[in-house]
């Protein structure tokens, strides 16, 4: 990656956080891990950092030294490290001031890691192929090892030129995730990142943005309607506005279609396994038909039984872990999981394969009820799920967050017989909700998607 940023034509970027900036060109001679890299070379390294520019500084002087970069989600449980640890084979750690210690993360070679950069003498040189670790939720919460090579995980961006001019990119994510790594690598192929901070409310952190003259930005539909919710979309000025790792619904993109009316606001389907699968830009909830069975691309899709399956080139390797499940079918399609059904020559998300309610042995998806929520103009977010019931084993139910009453909205009961007549129109009987709640918020997960419950 050092020789990528630091190619002749490439962008002079930059890092910036909360609480600084590091100018990249500033690693040619400086580091921002006690000692140096060397120290690391040919290990498999845990990155214990609580702070995202710490790790995104140390992200660029490990790949092509380290030998596993296993990037650890700020909020991982500790009882689930010893798992992680053994299943990487992780022989060194990598922490910064907030970060786990020795005796937690039980590892004895620990280099200490910051912001303010140490000088650095030596020759940065690339002698190993850099695997990749990096963590997803099994369905009992305990996490799954994936294995990425920087060959796989920048995929995506093979097919596109770098251009004259560069940008800045920001991110809602945590660049620990596939979601956010997938900004931080465009971002130090094309210029500039600027890094979220989960201590930071919405308004901080767009008007960090805004003065960084933030170009292209992207979250999660649950970032963006708690951005939306909070009245400050104005601080930033994008020319590019993605959506990815939840279902964005019409809603939420005609809702920042209008906050951005000069930007190209487009939804991306990827996950861990499968990488980035395809982006949307045409304005619509779904995708086009014809992508599904194209042949001679980066992607192949198919849909055996409403079921999304992806092959890609930026597929990962496999899981890590003495009882790992196989990651791809023997064909090399990945089964994500998520269900979708074509209408009218598009393919719509009806939302995962595990989250579906049983209403007296009818199924609903919970996702389907919100996107017709979602769609009430007093609505800015909604969470369907069930409630158990002696008759049918469980009925719908809805909390619903509204905008605000200073903009002049109704009666809370005129809006809720507007909501349920809307679902009797658009859905099946058995997904109208039998109750809905008006909530002051819905919980977000540090990935940035909706906390839904666990069946």
């Amino acid at each position: 990656m050092w020789q990528s940023i630091h190619a002749p034509g490439a962008p002079q970027g930059r890092l910036s956080g909360r609480a600084g900036t590091v100018a990249l060109a500033a690693l040619a001679r400086g580091t921002s891990l006690g000692g140096g890299p060397e120290d690391l070379r040919g290990r498999s390294v845990l990155l214990a950092i609580k702070d995202q520019l710490t790790a995104a500084l140390a992200l660029l002087e490990l790949d092509g030294v380290a030998r596993r970069l296993v990037l650890c989600p700020p909020d991982l449980a500790l009882p689930h490290v010893p798992q992680v640890i053994r299943d990487a084979q992780v022989d060194a750690a990598v922490r910064d001031s907030r970060g786990a210690t020795a005796a937690e993360l039980g590892i004895s070679r620990i280099v200490n890691a910051g912001t303010a950069l140490g000088p650095f003498e030596g020759e940065r040189r690339s002698t190993h192929a850099t695997e990749w670790i990096l963590l997803t939720s099994g369905t009992t919460g305990a996490p799954k090892l994936v294995l990425h090579t920087l060959e796989s995980l920048t995929s995506a961006l093979h097919a596109e030129a770098r251009l004259p001019e560069a940008r800045t990119w920001s991110t809602f994510y945590d660049i620990r995730r596939y979601g956010g790594l997938q900004i931080f690598l465009r971002a130090v192929h094309d210029g500039s990142l600027v890094l979220s901070d989960p201590a930071e409310e919405v308004a901080e952190f767009l008007a960090r943005a805004g003065s960084a003259g933030v170009t292209h930005i992207s979250g999660t539909p649950s970032h963006w309607r708690k951005a939306l919710m909070s009245g400050v979309t104005s601080r930033i000025r994008p020319r590019y506005v993605r959506l990815s790792g939840e279902i964005a619904d019409q809603a939420v993109l005609d809702a920042l279609r209008a906050a951005y009316p000069d930007a190209t606001v487009a939804h991306a389907f990827a996950s861990t396994e499968a990488g980035v699968a395809f982006e949307v830009r045409d304005g619509q909830a779904g995708f086009p038909r014809e992508l599904v069975g194209a042949t001679g691309g980066r992607v192949a899709l198919r849909v055996p039984e409403e079921t999304l399956q992806i092959r890609s080139s930026g597929t990962a390797q496999r899981y890590l872990g003495e009882d790992a499940e196989p990651l791809r079918s023997a064909d090399g399609f990945v089964d994500t999981g998520d269900r979708v059904q074509e209408s009218n020559g598009r393919y719509y998300f009806l939302g995962r394969r595990g989250g579906v309610i049983n209403v007296g042995g009818l199924k609903v998806h919970p996702e389907e009820v919100e996107a017709v929520i979602n769609t009430h103009p007093w609505v800015r977010m909604s969470l369907v799920k069930a409630r158990r019931s002696p008759i049918t084993g469980a009925v719908v139910t809805a909390d619903v967050v509204l905008r605000g009453e200073a903009d002049g909205r109704p009666a809370a009961a005129v809006v809720m017989r507007e909501l349920t007549e809307r679902c009797r129109q658009a859905l099946a009987s058995h997904k109208v909700p039998a109750l809905i709640r008006f909530v002051p918020s819905l919980e977000v997960s540090p990935s940035g998607k909706l906390v839904r419950p666990i069946a």
